[in-house]
């Protein structure tokens, strides 16, 4: 099972409580869709719908593996826009409001289908059974993994190990990490209650960012001469971070573009077909900026940075490996799946 990470479960998403640190709910429908179908979900191409918006770190993740592993024509996707009301996000960019194939206007929908009484929050990534229109998980952490293990017969030729066994040990003790301290610690940061409890969260943020950057110095990926889980995970924070959280969440020691190794990372990988090809900067800073009312009022959304730096050489190549190991990149994205025009970083 994947090691307990959790996406914030209220309303209109994370809060704090002021003099308190930060902390987030996990609780999460952990039902499981599987080879053997224990759960009473079995793999089955064409059933399953991924409701995953281009906004929010947690669901980006699973668009990006979806994709490396070319589940694209096995598992159909719905993407909700970038701000939601304390009710539910919503498929207000697709025609009438509806998503195209559930025929709902909101998530929650498909939550209350699973449970009419469900009392927890209106979470992205979520798994639907298009047969009844039903929520089956929201357990982000796992869906990843269950993407690389319980759907490997669908698996494009050439996809990569994302979770090699032999790995597995270390890598679930680097991911750890990596939510702890960098994927929750930015929000840790952002929605600190205190000016102690944000100190603290502060410096534990930068402390976990210099610790990845020094296991980043001499090998290319967090496990080596190849691209795995750690690396998607680590990612949706760090394409995020001058973005969104340098400014948003006072996460304003440094911005991604002034920590060398972790720059040139991040830029490798979003060059990386499967990575910022699946990344809209648009909508992450709406998401951010509008949703987050009692972090920016205003709701103004700021204008930069230039996401066109994105694209500028990384060098990493010198330090050996290549991202797919012995396997092949992904082909072009599906059409319908592209990235608008005004959320790329050529744009």
């Amino acid at each position: 099972m994947a090691e307990q990470e959790h996406e914030e479960h209220t309303k209109g998403g994370v809060y704090s409580v002021k003099g308190k640190e930060y902390t987030r709910d996990d609780r999460y429908i952990t039902t499981r869709i599987t080879k053997d179908g224990e759960d009473g979900f079995k793999v089955e191409p064409n059933r399953y719908r991924l409701v995953a918006a281009r906004a929010c770190p947690w669901a980006n993740r699973t668009l990006i593996v979806r994709r490396l592993l070319g589940l694209e024509d096995v598992i159909s996707v719905g993407m909700p826009g970038p701000t939601h009301d304390a009710d539910s996000w919503t498929f207000d960019l697709d025609e009438d409001g509806l998503d195209p194939v559930l025929q709902i206007p909101r998530l929650k929908d498909a939550y209350l289908k699973r449970d009419p009484e469900y009392p927890l929050g209106i979470t992205v990534p979520a798994i639907v059974d298009e047969q009844d229109g039903a929520v089956v998980t929201n357990d982000f952490a796992q869906i990843t993994l269950d993407f690389s293990s319980e759907w490997s017969e669908y698996h494009r030729e050439g996809a990569p190990d994302l979770y090699p066994e032999h790995l597995r040990e270390e890598m679930d003790k680097v991911m750890r990490y990596i939510y702890t301290e960098i994927n929750n610690g930015v929000y840790r940061c952002g929605f600190a209650g205190s000016q102690e409890a944000y100190d603290s969260a502060y410096d534990r943020l930068f402390t976990a960012l210099d610790t990845i950057s020094e296991r980043l110095e001499n090998r290319r990926y967090l496990m080596g001469d190849n691209i795995t889980e750690a690396d998607v995970r680590l990612f949706t924070t760090l394409v995020r971070f001058d973005a969104v959280y340098h400014g948003h969440f006072k996460t304003n020691r440094s911005k991604l573009s002034e920590m060398p190794v972790l720059w040139a990372y991040a830029r490798d990988l979003f060059q990386t077909p499967g990575f910022g090809d699946t990344v809209d900067f648009d909508q992450i800073k709406k998401h951010y900026y509008i949703v987050h009312k009692d972090i920016n009022p205003s709701q103004i959304v700021p204008n930069g940075p230039d996401n066109s730096l994105w694209l500028t050489e990384h060098g990493r190549e010198a330090l050996g490996g290549s991202p797919f190991g012995n396997g092949t990149a992904p082909g072009p994205v599906k059409p319908g799946e592209e990235v608008r025009p005004e959320g790329r970083a050529d744009a």
